[in-house]
């Protein structure tokens, strides 16, 4: 187990990368602090640059079997912090206000009991993923030709979560948190003096409609197999001018599903409205793609594992409150071959919601996350 001593650094060294978040794919400062500190841990290998910015920490064993991957996150959150604390983000416009900087910590923990007792069998991977907000850095470790040499037989990872009494775990098999795709629609058609607006072609009335046709065509519902919602982020006519009649707009929405194959069904319907509306009102339509999150699914043996850990820590979980609209990219790495659970780890009821602007994680829960990841890696490993 962790000592004081343990517990007092890594507590430093989490407030230290609270104080320099990243956001998605500009990490590179913080994964030289991942590689700095593993060093001292002198892991069998250390591989950079996965996937962008990822690293992953190789702790092997001198008899064969499974491979078994923990990971945390590096990235940040485009956020302006708002806190009082001493060790706030000094990064105007950034902040670790979802908690990676903690789940870092939990894995360098990990590391530490792995390195003073090697598995008995196998090999562990500790891996700290670049770009988890944005969707992108999951899918591009394991399509980084180097994952393949640390491909897992198990992966596992954790997320704290504000609002759920401390400690207590929220774990379930099958799917826990949705797939979503951002959508950005761009209209085009034809500026003209604000005196003389049938000169022109605007887009006014296309975005007025597609603003009302996407709130109704998939509204918020019990979320149950089958789920579907369509979220309206961001909406831009013309240029903030008078004397211009709109000549171009753009609007963001969110898809939302419970399962992957509903996605390209949502999308497609998406696609048609925003083509018929441009049809019908001359205009000009394109689309792009950001934030692509698959369905994150809990094997069921994986989910056993976690659950087997908690019971023998002494831990309470449910399934409550599960699966979640919210996305989450670790389910990009329960691939075929590899069983992948997730599980959410109470943070307290009383405690700002992640992505909040005073969010700050709790350190008091490192070493329960600790303990229950070394509890897996154990169990399978010995």
């Amino acid at each position: 187990m962790l000592t004081n001593r343990d517990i007092a650094e890594l507590t430093d060294w989490r407030r230290e990368l609270h104080r320099f978040p990243e956001v998605s794919r500009d990490e590179a400062g913080t994964a030289a602090r991942v590689v700095a500190a593993l060093a001292p841990l002198s892991p069998d290998q250390v591989l950079t640059g996965l996937g962008g910015h990822g690293v992953a920490a190789v702790f092997s064993s001198a008899a064969p079997g499974p491979t078994v991957l923990f990971r945390a996150e590096l990235d940040a959150l485009p956020i302006e912090e708002v806190s009082d604390a001493p060790h706030r983000s000094t990064i105007p416009g950034s902040g670790h206000l979802c908690g990676h900087d903690g789940h870092m910590a939990l894995l360098l923990g990990l590391g530490r009991l792995i390195a003073r007792r090697r598995p008995a069998r196998g090999r562990v991977v500790l891996m700290f993923q670049p770009a988890e907000e944005d969707g992108s850095g999951a899918a591009a470790v394991v399509a980084d030709p180097a994952f393949a040499a640390i491909k897992p037989d198990w992966a596992f990872s954790l997320h704290n979560m504000p609002g759920i009494s401390f400690g207590r775990g929220l774990l379930k098999a099958g799917v826990v948190n949705c797939a979503s795709q951002g959508l950005k629609i761009t209209l085009g058609g034809k500026t003209a003096h604000a005196s003389q607006p049938e000169a022109g072609t605007s887009p006014a009335l296309a975005l007025a409609a597609l603003i009302d046709g996407f709130t109704h065509l998939a509204p918020p519902g019990p979320l149950r197999p089958g789920y579907r919602l369509v979220t309206v982020t961001h909406a831009r006519l013309g240029e903030p001018a008078f004397g211009i009649a709109p000549g171009a707009a753009e609007l963001w929405i969110t898809l939302r599903t419970t399962e992957d194959a509903e996605m390209a069904s949502l999308r497609a319907e998406a696609v048609a409205l925003a083509e018929a509306q441009a049809r019908l009102h001359g205009l000009t339509v394109a689309f792009e793609a950001h934030d692509d999150f698959a369905a994150s699914v809990n094997d069921p043996e994986a989910t056993a594992r976690i659950a087997a850990a908690l019971e023998a820590l002494g831990m309470v979980h449910d399934d409550a409150d599960l699966p979640m609209r919210a996305s989450e990219d670790f389910g990009r790495f329960g691939q075929p071959g590899t069983r992948s659970a997730m599980l959410f780890l109470g943070a307290g009821t009383d405690f700002p919601a992640l992505h909040n602007p005073d969010y700050d994680f709790p350190d008091s829960l490192i070493a329960p996350g600790v303990a229950i990841f070394h509890r897996i890696a154990r169990d399978l490993l010995g």
